[in-house]
């Protein structure tokens, strides 16, 4: 059987089971306004992105593509801002559903595609293309890359593409298709280079969601005056200052004049002598500025550290920016839900926990138990290795039985949380 098949028959049967749950990864059974309220904040990031302007002026006249459609959750929304929108999905059952949602939006168009390429479009097509937890359910590199090179070819000049890839470690030899295969950041370099376009957007490096921007250049207006770094400040808020290693450790440079032409494969950022990791670029805002943002090099220097900003090898501008010692880590629970069911919260229905920690460099360390009654079968993810944030899941023993409780997260000799959660009554036998 190829991937296309494997993937059309794992998708039909996840479509047919439970397609809400298995898109939107809440809990099962979402009602439709549930289901739909999942893609907020999916929504509000490519609504952000769209603002760096598409080709031609006449909104309704625009197109936009998604790849990886499922039953239509953001085709819905994202319909009111374009004059046409496609979508298409390797499972004929998604595409069905997908058709039933967007029955009456005449301007929505579902298709069941190959599961690897984009045959249906003809070349220039889209002025937006677009694809969210997609790519990390595909077990093969070939065809994340057939689908990205033929979304080079039916992206109109000017258009923006917006897409996510998996980018953890631990995903690199999967292969199902739940799972999928991981891809590089250099592979996407490579990718965008070798068509010609524009990369705007590297984020979430080393996570299971990297976020991709892209641009297919198109007829652009010559930038003219000297490139300035009119300041500098810290990526998460607004000093002027940045530890030299640890969440906070990335810098945000507002720059006058940039070439209009700049993009992260022709800049480099070197601060105190050592290159930076570019991660976005914004449009000019308001004031004619344009952001750029990067991670610290590793292990700087603190104090006054020089900044020097490069297209190819022409030095455009130059500053100055002050390194600051890092605090100490403090190990903190950002969350705990149910460990299938995750919009259930700390209500426990399925009998297992999944916890989102950052700053524990140890993590196999937490223990968890509840009224002294040792938790059991743990796993363990790094989803994020700058703060660092893992996860961590694990399955709570059916002894304890129903109702409120309190869970206790050790590590070592540290308590990291104490946490009210209500047990539901089990229905899963208990697995030794």
């Amino acid at each position: 059987m190829s991937v296309e098949e494997q993937m059309r028959e794992d998708w039909n049967r996840r479509a047919k089971e439970d397609a809400h749950y298995y898109v939107a990864f809440g809990r099962h059974e979402q009602d439709e306004e549930e289901f739909l309220s999942t893609a907020s904040d999916v929504l509000r990031g490519l609504e952000r992105e769209m603002k760096r302007g598409l080709p031609g002026t006449n909104p309704r006249a625009r197109r936009a593509l998604e790849i990886g459609c499922g039953p239509g959750r953001l085709m819905k929304p994202l319909s009111r801002i374009f004059g046409e929108i496609h979508g298409v999905d390797v499972s004929d059952e998604m595409i069905a559903l997908a058709k039933e949602r967007l029955k009456p939006i005449p301007h929505a168009h579902p298709h069941v595609g190959s599961g690897a390429d984009l045959r249906l479009f003809a070349d220039d097509s889209f002025d937006f293309i677009y694809s969210y937890a997609v790519f990390q359910h595909i077990p093969s590199k070939e065809v994340v890359f057939s689908y990205l090179a033929d979304a080079a070819r039916v992206l109109k000049p000017g258009g923006l593409m917006r897409f996510q890839a998996n980018n953890l470690e631990a995903a690199r030899t999967a292969k199902e298709t739940w799972h999928g295969c991981s891809i590089e950041a250099e592979e996407i370099r490579a990718y965008a280079a070798s068509f010609g376009l524009r990369l705007l957007a590297l984020e979430a490096v080393k996570t299971q969601y990297m976020w991709v921007t892209i641009r297919k250049p198109g007829p652009e207006a010559v930038s003219s005056g000297t490139p300035r770094i009119r300041r500098i400040t810290n990526s998460e808020s607004s000093e002027p200052v940045a530890p030299n290693r640890g969440r906070y450790s990335a810098v945000s440079l507002w720059i006058e004049n940039l070439p209009i032409t700049a993009e992260l494969l022709s800049l480099t950022l070197t601060v105190g002598g050592q290159p930076a990791r570019l991660t976005y670029l914004s449009a000019p805002e308001m004031d004619g500025l344009v952001q750029l943002n990067a991670v610290l090099p590793k292990n700087l220097s603190t104090g006054l550290q020089p900044v020097e900003l490069k297209l190819r090898d022409q030095t455009l501008a130059e500053s100055v920016f002050r390194i600051i010692p890092a605090p100490p880590a403090v190990p903190r629970l950002v969350e705990a839900v149910d460990g299938l069911d995750y919009m259930s919260g700390t209500r426990i229905v399925s009998g297992s926990v999944k916890l989102f920690v950052e700053e524990l460099f140890e993590p196999e360390t937490l223990v968890a138990s509840v009224d002294g009654v040792p938790a059991y079968d743990y796993s363990i993810l790094c989803t994020d290795p700058m703060p660092p944030r893992h996860e961590i899941n694990f399955r709570l023993p059916v002894s304890l039985g129903s109702g409120p409780k309190v869970l206790r997260l050790e590590a070592g000799r540290r308590l990291i949380g104490l946490v009210p959660i209500e047990i539901a009554p089990l229905v899963i036998p208990e697995v030794n």
